[in-house]
């Protein structure tokens, strides 16, 4: 199943990617002979106007044809005025720029649904908090060789109550208060009644542990008081263009970083994920709800957006920067320089998906 949630939510953001190029190059004009749901060999095709709409077998997203789009591709005499390659370099550099565009906004339109949905938020630390409803103590994340993970604890799970030889907590309304009694009876073993999705509630006894962190006994969890925040149409279309935006900012300074980190010979692909990793990630997300699968589904659409904006050739933020190349010269690149660094490219980046599934399967195989 999560193999096949993942090629459902691949293809969407390729598709969604590919949209965009086709919609404004058809709108500035641009003779598009083909708009492919899925790719080659062909099941059928239905032909509406100059375009033909096809559904293919490999279904992994889509593609558009774009006439004049690739530089050493040959034209018909007649087909040159509707060519990409004939129209304003501000035109050329609109039909690249809004798969990217198509991207970012996909994912505002999800972020806007779930905040009107109702979004899973932290009712003691976001901006959201006054419009949070129904708080909960909940584990977000579970170290790893912890004592908590050891006793069976998950993210996700909500804790009801914490019991010691001689008290009990619960009602509890900040994480920093269920710290504080954890820390407190560092020496001896601390109940844990919680309930995991709409199961029974359950118990388990955990024993805090010195050096998980500073100066204080843990049992390596972090919690928050998570509800679900609810907003009017404005308000989620505001926070949802203010949520992606912010995403945008922070994925495109972790690529620099990373970029930074190849150039001084620091970077490790081991920390990169492939298909397989975020294939593993969409499982997850899936098996926290609908809601989280979607809000992980913008997440990948913001960062295929963000890499294909980097300027290396074969992405669209290479050919972006051949055409601000072209302004700068005020003369074409030679197609045959252009043509070669986009196989260079190409070949590159495929290199690296491999390297990277690779680590992926090899971290599945370790377990």
């Amino acid at each position: 199943m999560t193999v096949i949630i993942f090629i459902i939510a691949l293809a969407v953001l390729i598709l969604v990617h590919e949209l965009g190029h086709f919609l404004v190059a058809k709108k500035a004009g641009v003779k598009v002979p083909e708009f492919g749901l899925g790719f080659p060999p062909r099941i059928f095709g239905i032909k509406k106007g100059e375009t033909e709409y096809t559904l293919n077998w490999i279904p992994f997203g889509g593609f558009v044809k774009i006439v004049g789009e690739n530089a050493d591709e040959e034209i018909a005499k007649e087909d040159m005025p509707r060519s990409l390659a004939s129209k304003p370099r501000h035109v050329q550099a609109a039909v690249i720029a809004a798969g990217v565009l198509f991207n970012f906004l996909f994912a505002w339109a999800i972020f806007s649904l779930g905040f009107m949905i109702g979004l899973p938020s932290s009712a003691e630390t976001t901006p959201l908090s006054a419009f949070v409803t129904e708080p909960k103590l909940t584990v977000t994340s579970v170290l790893s060789g912890s004592p908590a993970e050891q006793a069976g604890l998950k993210a996700g799970d909500v804790l009801l109550a914490l019991t010691s030889k001689d008290r009990m907590l619960q009602n509890i309304s900040h994480a920093g208060d269920a710290q504080t009694f954890i820390a407190s009876y560092g020496k001896e073993p601390v109940g844990f009644l919680y309930k995991r999705g709409d199961g029974l509630p359950l118990f388990v006894s955990v024993m805090p542990k010195e050096g998980i962190i500073a100066e204080k006994p843990a049992v390596g969890i972090t919690m928050d008081v998570v509800g679900i925040a609810r907003l009017s149409l404005l308000s989620a279309v505001w926070e949802g263009g203010l949520t992606t935006i912010h995403l945008i900012g922070n994925v495109a300074v972790g690529f620099f970083e990373f970029i930074k980190n190849i150039a001084g010979g620091t970077a490790n692909v081991k920390e990169i994920a492939g298909p397989v990793g975020i294939a593993g990630l969409v499982g997850q997300a899936e098996a926290l709800g609908f809601i989280h699968l979607m809000m992980f589904v913008a997440f990948i659409s913001v960062n295929l957006g963000v890499i294909n904006l980097i300027p290396f050739p074969a992405l669209d933020g290479g050919r972006l920067l051949f055409l601000a190349i072209e302004s700068i010269k005020r003369s074409p690149i030679n197609p045959r320089v252009s043509a070669l660094a986009n196989t260079i490219g190409f070949a590159l980046l495929l290199i690296l998906m491999f390297a990277v599934t690779y680590n992926d399967i090899a971290r599945l195989i370790k377990g």
